[in-house]
């Protein structure tokens, strides 16, 4: 099992350079794991290329009913957000170095990757990438 942020999970549904990658770690994974945080994050992502004209409304909805039809197919294993989760993130930045650059909801993704016994998270974000280490995370950029 391995566990994925929402730059790797993207890249499924947005064609960029690194696309045929994540198919490929896709296709050697027994299961993809994703934070609930994904599913909005994923949204945002489909709906800022639209909003910002580099796709049409047509390309939008096919890329929702696309990442729908997965959801539906079980193709993620959604790990969900609880309070013990909430509150592990809000309490991590009373406790991170103030070199450490980390925004809520990368904290949301490796505090989720901490809760549920990863050792590793996927991800393209170097920001996060960056700050996994602080946590005592590996970050594995896709």
């Amino acid at each position: 099992m391995i566990l994925c942020d929402t730059s790797v999970i993207a890249k499924l549904y947005v064609q960029e350079h690194e696309s045929p990658a994540v198919r490929r770690l896709f296709e050697s994974a027994d299961t993809v794991a994703l934070s609930e945080l994904a599913r909005p994050e994923l949204m945002s992502v489909f709906h800022r290329r639209w909003r910002e004209g580099k796709w049409t409304r047509a390309d939008f909805l096919a890329a929702v009913r696309q990442f729908t039809q997965d959801d539906v197919g079980n193709f993620w294993t959604w790990l969900p957000l609880d309070k013990t989760i909430l509150d592990a993130a809000a309490q991590t930045y009373a406790t991170l170095s103030e070199t450490v650059f980390l925004r809520s909801s990368d904290c949301l993704h490796l505090v989720t990757a901490l809760h549920y016994n990863f050792a590793e998270i996927h991800t393209y974000d170097h920001h996060q990438a960056k700050a996994a280490s602080a946590l005592g995370l590996k970050a594995v950029v896709a």
